[in-house]
């Protein structure tokens, strides 16, 4: 099976879903063979799966099992789920019924959620759905949700909103591909650590104190009733383990994706979005940390940004000469806002032309800069960037940056000794990375080592549910990753004011930045 991430990364692996299918036909019962019918079930599964011990079949099927073998003139098909050398029966119906197999993949993001229906005997995505995370009701970043979430009613609403949000991504996938709830025996789930923590309504309050410790990391194996996602109730939930604090699941998968835990090669991995989490590692060794970026990135602090979706702007040149601005739109429509990658590259241009100087303040004393008139847009007003925009992505990208130096000076690597820059999630498949050094949120590196990987979050999850070798795996990443904490290194405080200037205090680290202003002065 090949998982194709973009056109220069593909992950090979056995197909083992975390559930299987298997088809039985059963002796009936006679006067000379007083089994029970659970028995025979029994039996009959350990026949085709030896190395089991034992098999587990809840109360609920059966009182369903008698009446299901009888009608069907004892040929059946379970759906079971292994742990170990134990399975427990998520499913029995009638007849054979093994081609239609299916599971779900899931990306919890702070912002928005994805869900991938996927055909479990093969590996193929059927179908796709997404959706925005309706905790933003309670506010845009992790630490206010954290804070939301300090008594039981605000934990009880934040758990209900996210599973609301994911029971309407899943019924929009059921309906639209003609299945029901009972038809899906498992869903595998990618996001950061408070977001696992309030999907399992698992206090997160302790992630923002020192020492900065979640509930737990690893929460196993979890029936979907128990936290009543809409799929088959003794269904698999399988949420891929964390880190850290500020180093979740969607980070691991992040690590599973890139395959950069096998290289001998020195590889970083960063995923911007409400915080900036930062890999550096290769087989031998791992280190993680994580800089509070803040929700700048998605659009939640900045008038008119906007997640990467259709209408929103996501690459912004401006023409020297005339100040004109050039745009292109997610979907080639009228422009509604500006996502991420929009953002960097209008700070980059602005910065670029001379509009804003190296501090991030406007030259001319404006207070903003328009990038679309209002009959321009869709909605009938000019989309600006204020100073105050400017400022806070400023200090999202000084995180970023001082991490990553962090980061490096840690275990003694200078940014040569890095052979591949992988950039995840959806805002670092939209974004320029000329725009990105420009400003100084990535590194200034040969562009040949930058790598996209999309949303890697979705694809670790995927190759987690269909892949026993990759959950494995991940075992492993989690147990060789020394994680670093941030929130009380002053060294890290120390870079951070450094890089509250474009692209950095230190313009010698950035030579074809300092390059190209060098240019353009020379043009003026």
């Amino acid at each position: 099976m090949d998982i194709i991430l973009s056109k220069s990364k593909k992950v090979k692996t056995e197909l083992k879903p975390l559930v299987k299918k298997i088809y039985l036909e059963i002796e009936p019962p006679c006067l000379n063979d007083n089994q029970g019918d659970v028995d025979r079930i029994k039996n009959n599964i350990m026949k085709q799966l030896p190395h089991l011990k034992d098999v587990y079949i809840s109360l609920h099927l059966l009182r369903s099992l008698p009446s299901i073998c009888r009608t069907s003139n004892w040929k059946v098909t379970v759906t079971l789920h292994e742990h170990e050398k134990c399975a427990c029966m998520i499913n029995i119906i009638p007849g054979q019924d093994t081609h239609n197999y299916w599971g779900l993949a899931a990306d919890i993001g702070t912002t928005s959620i994805v869900l991938y229906l996927i055909d479990l005997k093969n590996g193929n995505v059927i179908d796709f759905e997404s959706g925005y995370n309706q905790q933003t009701d309670f506010g845009e970043d992790i630490l206010s949700r954290i804070q939301f979430a300090e008594d039981i009613e605000g934990l009880s609403a934040l758990q209900s909103k996210i599973i609301n949000s994911l029971n309407i991504i899943i019924n929009l996938l059921l309906n639209k591909n003609n299945l029901i709830s009972e038809d899906i025996p498992v869903i595998c789930l990618s996001g950061n650590t408070t977001m696992i923590h309030l999907f399992l309504g698992i206090t997160p309050s302790n992630i923002s104190r020192s020492p900065y410790i979640p509930a737990v990391n690893d929460p196993g194996l979890i029936k979907a009733q128990d936290v009543e996602l809409n799929i088959n109730p003794f269904g698999v939930v399988y949420c891929i383990p964390s880190v850290g604090s500020y180093v979740g699941g969607d980070i691991v998968s992040g690590i599973l994706a890139s395959e950069l835990y096998k290289s001998k090669q020195i590889s970083v991995l960063v995923d911007i979005g409400t915080n900036g989490e930062i890999v550096l590692g290769n087989s031998d060794w791992m280190v993680a940390c994580a800089g509070a970026a803040g929700p700048a990135l998605e659009g939640g602090v900045v008038d008119f940004g906007m997640r990467a979706e259709e209408g929103a702007i996501s690459n912004i040149t401006i023409i020297p000469k005339t100040k004109e601005v050039k745009f292109k739109t997610i979907g080639d429509t009228k422009p509604k806002g500006v996502c991420g990658s929009g953002l960097i590259d209008c700070i980059a241009e602005l910065f670029l032309n001379g509009i804003i100087d190296r501090s991030g303040n406007f030259i001319k004393g404006h207070s903003f800069f328009t990038i679309v008139p209002a009959h321009k847009t869709s909605h009938g007003k000019e989309i600006i960037i204020t100073q105050n925009n400017i400022k806070n992505l400023i200090r999202t990208k000084g995180a970023v940056n001082a991490a990553l130096e962090v980061i490096l000076e840690g275990v003694g690597c200078k940014l040569e000794d890095i052979s591949n820059f992988y950039i995840a999630g959806a805002f670092g498949h939209y974004v320029n990375p000329e725009s990105a050094i420009m400003i100084g949120l990535y590194p200034d590196l040969k562009r040949d080592k930058f790598v996209h990987l999309g949303n890697s979050s979705i694809e670790g999850a995927r190759l987690a549910l269909l892949s026993r070798e990759k959950r494995d795996e991940i075992k492993i990443i989690t147990r060789n990753i020394t994680y670093i904490e941030l929130n009380t290194n002053q060294q890290f405080m120390n870079k951070y004011t450094s890089g509250l200037f474009l692209p950095h205090t230190n313009l010698d680290a950035f030579p074809t930045v300092k390059q190209k202003l060098d240019s353009n002065k020379i043009a003026e």
